[in-house]
């Protein structure tokens, strides 16, 4: 999947997309792209930043949303300047992908909403690259068919991403069988935050056991898939979305110099 000229999931070179869950402000957002990059360049990885200008998608209408799709863009525009990296964003419904496609290199498409076929097909005529999260009541196998709706629109440009299943309530698990199965259809994107989610298991917001990030994101590394998605924020106690699952900034660095390591030896072994 070519995301710039010189950014290409699936190719030779681990991809990172990470950032703040949501674009809270400018400065959080630059502090955040600033330390990851860095550490980024260090490590050799291509880095992609990462931020929602609208999280639709909260357990509680009193949850904190994001700027709205102006304000947010706002910010995402200006990220992607100052920081001079590509940029993912999620979107959520068909009318949205056009005004987004303009600003961003990277259309993600939420979990719950993978099935949605007029969005699918709206992110894909967009000609941008298209990241496909599998929602977490899908089988692996089934993800084939969303890869299927993007490219039958003419964009090959497609990946998926890993983000755990449902297992019970507030909780979720990761078969990591389904890396090499979904590596069939196209590049995967292993989200190490989101796996460690609670999804509502917070009493109107989602919890999250982000003790459990290291373990998960070194089988992911060591199953071998083409990149990683990290949710991450210079205090994550304060966050406005997501705080308990995030990887705290000061610790990025390490994480990812574990993370390339086992990547290194991980991904020399990709077919089933």
């Amino acid at each position: 999947m070519h995301i710039t000229d010189k950014v290409i999931l699936g190719g030779e070179r681990m991809v990172l997309f990470a950032g703040p869950c949501a674009a809270e402000s400018y400065d959080i957002c630059m502090e955040t792209g600033e330390k990851v990059k860095s550490v980024c360049k260090e490590l050799d990885i291509d880095y992609v930043f990462k931020a929602s200008f609208d999280k639709a998608n909260r357990t509680s209408a009193g949850s904190y949303r994001g700027k709205g799709i102006e304000g947010g863009l706002q910010i995402l525009e200006r990220v992607k300047k100052d920081l001079g990296v590509p940029v993912v964003t999620d979107i959520h419904e068909s009318y949205q992908a056009e005004e987004v496609a303009s600003v961003v290199d990277v259309l993600q498409i939420p979990a719950f909403l993978c099935r949605q076929t007029d969005l699918l097909l709206a992110a894909a005529n967009t000609g941008k690259a298209v990241k496909v999260k599998r929602g977490q009541f899908m089988a692996p196998e089934d993800m084939k068919y969303a890869i299927d709706k993007v490219r039958g629109a003419g964009n090959n440009n497609v990946c998926l991403t890993e983000r755990g299943a449902s297992f019970g309530y507030h909780n979720l698990v990761v078969d990591m069988r389904g890396l090499p199965v979904m590596r069939q259809y196209s590049p995967v994107v292993f989200d190490v935050t989101h796996s460690v989610q609670q999804p509502g298991g917070a009493g109107g917001t989602s919890g999250g056991q982000r003790e459990f990030a290291p373990f998960l994101a070194r089988a992911a590394a060591a199953a071998g898939v083409d990149g990683f998605f990290i949710e991450t924020h210079p205090n994550p106690s304060e966050a406005l979305s997501d705080g308990p699952n995030m990887i705290p900034l000061h610790e990025i660095d390490d994480f990812l110099k574990m993370l390339k390591e086992i990547w290194a030896v991980g991904n020399k072994y990709t077919q089933l």
